[in-house]
């Protein structure tokens, strides 16, 4: 479980209440609580609460305040989001460093991550009260991202640097041991010498090596090495059932005598 530190989503002037809601779910999906909202226009609203879905926690703490500075007063460490180019002076980090950034000062006091209004986004004002600027890459012929999609795309970094990893669930059934998969391996050999399959390198002596390699990258567990051999044992079985009928089948050019 990742501990909760002062990360703090600064919304300023949102137009769109939908947008609130959409950023509020981002947020929750990322493990972060506290949202600022400066100047909403509307808030709280029901098109909030709707497209929070499930997040509405997060609306309910949401803390509003009539200016930017009173929302970000006991932060000591400030980054603003931008999608346009801005004076040389400020200096700018890719979205993964800068969360990287945000992240470790984040152990050392209160943060926050500031995203302006969905037409015009932060002032230059506002700009000058952040530490750094952060920005998401995108399609330079549209850079334009929707609000709730940039919070989600920033929070997930932030969720990332704060060590948040993928763990598959063990499953169920255990890998196959080196001793079943070296019995696959006998098995298949033994089946592709009986149908005629052959080696058709140079060498002839590198399909076993080739067959073993991607079977290996497979990672088959028991169950999964169970069915090759399953599917191997019935080709022979149908082999024996072709040869056997052959066997008994009456020649050609046999008379019978009455």
């Amino acid at each position: 479980m990742i501990a909760v530190a002062d990360i703090r989503v600064v919304l300023v002037e949102s137009s769109h209440p939908g947008n609130i809601g959409a950023v509020a779910r981002a947020m929750k999906n990322m493990g972060l609580e506290k949202l600022v909202l400066v100047r909403p226009k509307e808030f709280p609203h029901s098109e909030a609460s709707a497209r929070a879905s499930g997040a509405t926690d997060v609306l309910e703490r949401a803390t509003v305040v009539d200016t930017l500075e009173a929302g970000i007063a006991d932060c000591g460490f400030i980054v603003a989001t931008t999608a346009r180019d801005r004076d040389q002076n400020i200096r700018v980090l890719d979205v993964r460093e800068g969360a990287e950034r945000l992240v470790a000062e984040s152990a050392r006091g209160p943060v926050a991550l500031l995203f302006g209004n969905e037409r015009t986004g932060l002032t230059n004002e506002e700009l000058s009260l952040a530490h750094l600027l952060l920005r998401i890459p995108a399609n330079p012929a549209y850079a334009s991202l929707n609000l709730a999609m940039a919070v989600q795309l920033v929070t997930y970094e932030v969720y990332r640097a704060r060590g948040a990893y993928h763990v598959s669930a063990p499953g169920p059934v255990p890998f196959a041991t080196a001793g079943e998969m070296e019995r696959l391996y006998a098995h298949l050999a033994e089946v592709l010498e009986q149908v005629g399959f052959r080696d058709r390198t140079a060498s002839g002596t590198h399909l076993m090596e080739r067959i073993r390699r991607f079977l290996n990258r497979a990672e088959l567990d028991q169950n999964e090495a169970n069915i090759l051999r399953g599917i191997l044992t019935a080709i022979q079985g149908r082999r024996r059932q072709a040869g056997e009928r052959s066997n008994n089948a009456p020649a050609k050019n046999a008379t019978h005598e009455s």
